[in-house]
């Protein structure tokens, strides 16, 4: 008996299924503000200004306005050691891709240390931060869905002190929990 049940369900799972997918498609492609390409060099700003917040160069790759508010790419250049304070994203998973040098991480309670070609993922309300453990590292990073991340990078450009304050980084979604434990 419950081998016919489940050769009855099962066809009817696969049309719902297709059903769904044309469905979740449109909506993704409506979603996406700007169909246009916007291809950006290396070492460039998709906007054309780079960001600094005293620890490394930020240039934005995919704004936050081309995915219609589900994604926000930065690329980290020249990340110096120390890093941002201890602080979680209350709606954002953030990624992070080491392009080059040495960096730990710390998320949750694990810390760990990636070189060029890993990476790790920071899940939403869980506390993180990093630090490059040599002269100069590299970063890509992503923030999914981008929520206010990129407001906050172009709000606090040039003032890497401003940008490292609890009640800054409470107005963009975050909660700062503690001072970076990299910073010597």
């Amino acid at each position: 008996m419950r081998r016919r049940a489940f050769l009855h369900a099962a066809p009817a799972a696969a049309i719902t299924s297709l059903f769904a997918i044309p469905a979740f498609a449109n909506q993704a492609s409506a979603s996406v503000s700007s169909p246009e390409l916007h291809p950006v060099a290396a070492g460039e700003d998709r906007f054309g200004s780079l960001h600094s917040l005293g620890f490394s160069e930020l240039a934005f790759k995919v704004g936050t306005q081309e995915t219609g508010g589900n994604l926000f790419m930065i690329e980290h250049r020249n990340l110096k050691p120390g890093g941002p304070p201890l602080h979680l994203h209350f709606n954002q998973e953030e990624w992070f891709y080491v392009l080059e040098g040495r960096v730990t991480f710390l998320v949750g309670e694990k810390r760990v240390t990636l070189s060029a070609g890993e990476s790790i993922l920071a899940p939403r309300r869980v506390q993180h931060t990093f630090s490059s453990v040599v002269p100069s590292s590299h970063l890509l990073i992503a923030f999914a869905p981008a929520g206010m991340m990129e407001q906050y990078f172009r709000d606090a450009r040039g003032n890497g002190a401003m940008a490292a304050q609890p009640e800054f980084i409470n107005r963009y979604d975050m909660k700062w929990i503690a001072p970076s434990p990299f910073k010597t």
